[in-house]
Formats: C-alpha cells, structure tokens, sequence
C-alpha cells in the first residue's frame, strides 16, 4: 500500500471530513479497506510514491480529494458556480411538472375531440404522467450515481422533450395516454437526481436556500401550467398545450449544456483516477493499481450496477424514515394534485367563470406556495445553525424539522376553508385563501421533509428521494382518479374535512416523532448518517 501522507496533510483531510461531510456506512466500509497503519497517499505525488511503496502489496494508489480546500470538490465551488447548477436543476425539476398539469383545463377539449364520457378516463389524461415519476426515480436515481449526475440527467429530459413532442401529435386516445407515460419517465429524473446534486455542491449549513429554490419548482409548476393551459385551451388547441412546453424545455436543455457539470463526488474522483492512469501508463510504460477512496478492491461495473439499481426499493423496504416520511409525503402530494383537477370544477361550475378566468385561481396555489417558501429558505438555515450552536457544533437532520410545524396545521385549515367556503358559495376569495394556505402547508412539509432526507442519506441521496418519490408519485396518480366521485357524493364541504382529517392524524404528530426519535432510527440504518 502505499506510503507517503505526512501528518499535516492527514490532519488536513480530517478537517475536510469533518466540514464536508460525514461518513457513510459504505464510505466506512471503504475506508476500512485501508489498514489504518499504511498511510494512503494523494496520487499527484507520484514521485515520492514510487520509492516508498511495497512490493508484497503492490502499488496502490488511493485518489481523493487534495485537501479540504480542493477546488475539485463541488463543496468547493464558487457560489455563482453552485447557484448555476442548483438554478438549471431546478428549472428541469419545474418544466416537467408544468407538463404534467397544463393539460388539465384542457380535459374537457380533449374528451370531445377524442370522445372520452368516462371521467375517470379524463383524468386519467391528466395523472397518468405522474404515474411515471413513481417508477422513473427508481432506476434513474441509481443509474445518476453509476454515470453522474449531469449525463444521466440531460439524456433523460431529452428522452421527455422527444415524448412530449410526440403527444402533440397523437391521433388517439391510446396515443396520448402512452405517449404521456413515456414523456413522464423522463421527465421524473430531476425529483431525485436534483436532490442529489444539491447534497453534493452544498453543506447541510448551506443547504436551505438551495432545497427552498429546488423543491418550489416542481410543486410551482404545476400551477403554472394550468393557469396558462386554460388560455392556450380557450385561444388555440390542445395540441399546443404540449409543444409550448417542447420549446421551453429545449431552450433549457441547451443551458444545461453549457452550465451544468458534474457534481458527484465518487465520478470526479474516477476522472482523475482515470486521468492518473493515462498518465503512469505513458510514463512507465505498465499500469498500477489506481482506486479511489469510493472503491472498494473488488469493485466491478456489475456490482455497482445490481447494488445501486437495488438500494431505491432496499431503503423502501427497510428503511423507517423513508416509509415515515414517504406516506406523509404522499398524502400531501397526492392533495395537492386532487386540487389541480377540482380547481377549475370549483370555479367554473359554482362561480360560473370561463376557463381562462377559472385558471387564474391556480395562482392562489402559487402564492401560498411561493410565499411560504421564501420565509422557509430564510429560515431553515438560521434554526439548522441555532440548534447546531446549542448542541456543540454538532449538526443533525432533525434540525430541519422545526419550519415543518407550521405547514402540518397550515394544510388542514386551507382545507377546511377551500370545501366550506366553495359551499357556502361565498365570494371567490374564500375558495383562493383556502387555497393559498393549502399551498403554504404543502411546500413547508416538502421542504422540511427532502432537506431531512438529504441529510440523512447525503452520498446516497438520489436513491433516497427516488424511495419518497415512489410513494408520493403513485397518490399523485391516484387521488384524482377518484376525486370526481368523492365530490359528487359528498360535495365540496365534507370531501376537504375528510382529507383535513387524515392531514391532522398523519401530519401533525411527524416532526414531533422524528424529533424525539429520528436520531434513534437513523442509528439503526444501514445509509443513513450518523
């Protein structure tokens, strides 16, 4: 092994560790590899290697990070650099979304161009592009830490711009639900693979205004593209609801080119591995052994390909946080887009609205959810630090929970009102308050919970958010399927207190459980932190 680090520089990699990021079970892993006595040495000094490194063992060389310092590391990047690739992520994360829901005040278009009666049929127009973001993160999450983030990322919106393209050309009702699926797998990497990239560029100090930016979008987009496919529905056709989302995604598939790079750290590493070998091949003439601190000494392409494939449904399976979290989440997502299809019923039908005006409500959601994230981002950070002060200067995932209080009680109020006011046939206001704060408590539990979850699973991370995405994407898919039923039954009033009821039994005790016995469950996890 060889042989070479002088004590300043391992201190200085001490250092790094401690301020970058914490060890996971399968960096330990790793790292145990390494006898603790043989000092492992950075690869750029191959000079020194040469004369110190033994024969018996062979010459490996170990390649990591040159310091705490090294600009290398995405921690490392400048803050124009890192606000770049947070702010390209998040607008792939935003316009899929926005594809997902434009077409929704088209439905009724569509149905009589295509002679759809079934409403669970019309809705189905509608969900089943996110019936795609359950699977899609699944392998797309693992496949982003096999190749790197930024490839597996661009091929897969370029996947979603062909498909959705595609759908405005469909010549059937079979057609346009395929070819909504397919758009939909592309479309879903950003959900976890955006996570992803922000774990990697920023430090859990850091992180709050990134995952604010990153986790507005893709709920903002679905209020976006309502609100301007009712307009494109009632002033052209339904065909251009799909191809104006084609032109934007392009445009931004074409920045991402030039400003995203590549942020995961065990890909930077194999790069300049790779480049280390290329270099010892030339000047040698035989290859040695180079690894990096990710390897381990039997690491083969196929291993890492079944074990990252496998770990979104291991940590599915076996993980309490992300069964915990996920259900929660699911509810609130799976809320947030049976409001989406009953919105335009509410306002067209009780208040007798055209369909562009009706579209224009979807701004109340927007505002709650804008609104309510800007106060998040200020304030994740500042009571992350506040805690961490008081506990030592010692960080924890569940110093992200505080901000989450809030939208727990915010969700069900914003039910209550939207159902009973929509009733009561009360002014227009009162549906948009109650929508608005449906909002607010929608995009506080999204953030706490993902900027928990990247916490907790940091090198794992796109896995993680593919497990939480999973479960979430399938309530998206579902709860408007039988929304239309459940109104007609019940109306407006006794629908939304039967989905506030089960937001108070669900949501309410979450941050409080996860704060007195996070820390606990995280110790028995396998990925997770400690």
């Amino acid at each position: 092994m060889a042989h070479v680090k002088s004590d300043a520089y391992r201190q200085s990699q001490a250092a790094s560790e401690q301020w970058s990021r914490t060890p996971t079970l399968q960096e330990e892993e790793h790292a145990a590899a390494v006898p603790p006595e043989n000092d492992v040495k950075s690869p750029l000094k191959s000079d020194v290697v040469e004369g110190k490194s033994r024969a018996d063992d062979g010459d490996v060389y170990i390649v990591d990070w040159d310091g705490p310092d090294d600009p290398m590391n995405p921690k490392n990047w400048s803050f124009k650099k890192k606000w770049a690739a947070t702010a390209i992520v998040s607008a792939f994360t935003f316009i899929s979304p926005v594809s997902s829901s434009m077409i929704a005040p088209a439905s009724d278009q569509l149905a009589e161009h295509f002679g759809i009666t079934n409403t669970a049929v019309i809705a189905l127009l509608t969900s089943v592009f996110v019936l795609a973001y359950a699977f899609g993160p699944l392998f797309l999450g693992p496949l982003s830490e096999i190749f790197g983030r930024s490839r597996v990322l661009q091929l897969a919106n370029l996947w979603y711009l062909a498909w959705n393209l595609g759908c405005g050309f469909a010549t059937s009702e079979g057609q346009l639900i395929a070819f909504r699926l397919l758009a939909g797998f592309g479309g879903s990497a950003p959900l976890s693979i955006g996570g992803g990239v922000i774990g990697d560029c920023w430090r859990p100090e850091e992180r709050g205004q990134a995952i604010a930016l990153y986790s507005l979008a893709p709920l903002l987009g679905p209020v976006i593209g309502p609100a301007c496919g009712a307009w494109i529905a009632q002033k052209s056709t339904w065909r251009w609801v799909f191809w104006s989302t084609t032109i934007v995604d392009g445009i931004i598939q074409c920045l991402g080119l030039f400003f995203l790079r590549e942020t995961y750290a065990p890909i930077l590493l194999e790069q300049k591995a790779a480049s280390i070998r290329k270099s010892m091949d030339a000047e040698k003439g035989a290859m040695r052994e180079v690894r990096t601190v990710f390897d381990s000494a039997d690491r083969h392409w196929s291993q890492i390909m079944k074990k990252a494939l496998v770990r979104p449904f291991v940590l599915f399976f076996h993980e309490p946080i992300i069964q915990l979290l996920g259900v929660y989440m699911a509810f609130v997502y799976g809320t947030m887009y049976l409001f989406l299809t009953t919105i335009p019923g509410i306002f067209e039908n009780v208040y007798n609205q055209p369909v562009g005006i009706a579209g224009l409500n979807y701004f109340a959601l927007g505002v709650g959810l804008t609104g309510a994230s800007q106060v998040n981002a200020r304030m994740l950070d500042r009571v992350y630090k506040h805690y961490t002060v008081k506990n030592g200067g010692l960080g924890k995932p569940e110093y992200r929970l505080p901000t989450m209080i809030p939208g727990t009680f915010l969700l069900p109020i914003g039910l209550f009102i939207t159902g009973w006011t929509a009733t009561a046939h009360t002014h227009w206001i009162g549906p948009d308050i109650g929508i608005a704060c449906v909002g607010a408590g929608i995009i506080l539990n999204f953030q706490c919970i993902q900027t928990y979850v990247i916490d907790t699973f940091t090198l794992h991370a796109a896995s993680a958010l593919a497990a939480v995405t999973f479960l979430r994407s399938l309530a998206g898919f579902g709860f408007p399927l039988f929304a239309p039923a459940m109104y007609n039954a019940l109306g407006y009033g006794k629908g939304d207190t039967i989905l506030a009821a089960f937001a108070i039994v669900i949501g309410c005790p979450a941050p409080w459980l996860f704060w007195h016995f996070g820390e606990r469950i995280r110790q028995a996890s396998r990925y997770a932190r400690s």
